[in-house]
């Protein structure tokens, strides 16, 4: 559907303080060139994250009112533990407030000096964790994902080549699990293929290494997954 008009009406309004080039040069020199060391009140337009920057809907703003806060039992716990259970079929749920909790529960569990983490892409956040364990984070990620100039659907595979062959030279037992992030933000959000999932699956299980998908971008995964295999169908024909 195309308008002239944004087809949604803005629920509450924020003031942001406008600054001049002269005041950005000079806010970007004090924080080293460090996007993280700037302040917030500072910043015009945030670019530095996707993650809930953006204006909430409706039915967000509903949610945050008919929340329960309960210190336990929450039946907002619950909801959230019966969705999560039938999107990924896990038995046990553990909620964080942020993915980069999660991985520092993670990584310090399965982390460590001499140990060795495979990923399409570390995110920044994951690299940080894995890398303050002591572990090493590797980047595997597929020849064509690495050229920006190039248009192809899914530049966000892993090498199984690469990764069979890191296997072996590193030695399976140095390596406490794989993972592949999708989509694959550190590499532009490119998405990975449900074919090249199951590859990675397939040398994992041959080694036995467990798979961890980190899912940040789980639901605009699947959604170009269907987009683009309508596409490649077509151009079969």
């Amino acid at each position: 559907m195309k308008t002239i008009i944004e087809p949604f009406r803005i629920k509450s309004v924020e003031p942001i303080r406008f600054t001049t080039k002269e005041e950005r040069l000079k806010i970007l020199k004090d924080a080293g060139y460090n996007s993280f060391l700037i302040h917030a009140d500072d910043v015009l337009i945030d670019l530095l994250t996707d993650s809930g920057t953006s204006a909430m809907s409706a039915s967000q703003w509903a949610g945050v009112m008919e929340g329960d806060e309960s210190y336990a039992g929450s039946r907002s716990f619950y909801k959230f533990e019966a969705s999560v259970k039938k999107i990924t079929g896990h038995e046990f749920i553990i909620p964080t407030h942020q993915g980069r909790a999660a991985e520092k529960i993670l990584f310090t569990v399965l982390g460590g000096k001499g140990k060795f983490i495979p990923n399409n892409t570390h995110f920044d956040t994951t690299r940080a964790n894995v890398e303050f364990s002591g572990a090493e984070a590797v980047d595997l990620l597929n020849e064509i994902g690495k050229q920006p100039e190039v248009r192809a659907d899914f530049k966000g595979n892993m090498d199984v080549e690469k990764l069979e062959k890191f296997i072996g030279e590193v030695g399976k037992e140095n390596i406490p699990l794989v993972m592949i992030t999708i989509t694959n933000n550190s590499g532009g959000g490119q998405p990975v293929s449900m074919q090249n999932i199951k590859d990675v699956r397939a040398v994992c299980d041959k080694y036995k290494l467990p798979l961890f998908l980190d899912a940040c971008r789980f639901a605009e995964n699947a959604f170009l997954l269907r987009k683009r295999k309508k596409v490649l169908k077509k151009n079969q024909f």
